[in-house]
């Protein structure tokens, strides 16, 4: 057994759940592939194993979510998105263009890094921050875009 799987064997254990092959293969995938869609993931794993229904690839994702093993991030607007980077204060920016997703390291990092004006009886224990914008090459093509548009109206 490699030292990685090793690891996550130890993860999912420590965590209660048992260490299947099916969820070491979406955990190992998403370590290599952060902020992927449930479908992303669901063919990566799906690939590395051989065979993989979409119901177990949805039930490991369900299973590590609860177990705090994986993250959910729900952007407006687009599918949910799943990473290993979980249980730390860090944030995202997506593009509204391509829907990239980058983390943001918090710059106030005990959770909760904000409060709200009147927290109406909640215990605050974590706030969800998404900025949103346009990604570097998604400028970049807007800015191309804008030239070629402006040099057809002279």
């Amino acid at each position: 057994m490699s030292k990685e799987s090793q690891s996550i064997t130890d993860l999912l254990r420590a965590s209660g759940l048992q260490a299947t092959a099916p969820r070491h293969a979406v955990l190992d995938w998403l370590d290599k592939h952060p902020h992927a869609t449930a479908q992303q993931v669901h063919a990566g794993a799906r690939k590395r194993l051989g065979t993989l229904s979409r119901q177990a690839a949805y039930d490991v994702l369900s299973a590590c979510v609860a177990a705090g093993l994986v993250r959910q991030i729900r952007p407006a607007g687009h599918p949910a998105h799943f990473e290993r980077r979980a249980g730390d204060n860090h944030h995202h920016l997506v593009c509204r263009d391509c829907g990239r997703i980058e983390d943001s390291a918090c710059r106030n990092p005990p959770a909760p890094c904000l409060q709200p004006e009147q927290d109406h009886g909640f215990a605050i224990d974590e706030a969800e921050i998404v900025f949103w914008g346009l990604c570097r090459e998604c400028r970049g093509r807007a800015a191309t875009t804008d030239e070629s548009n402006s040099s057809d109206t002279m």
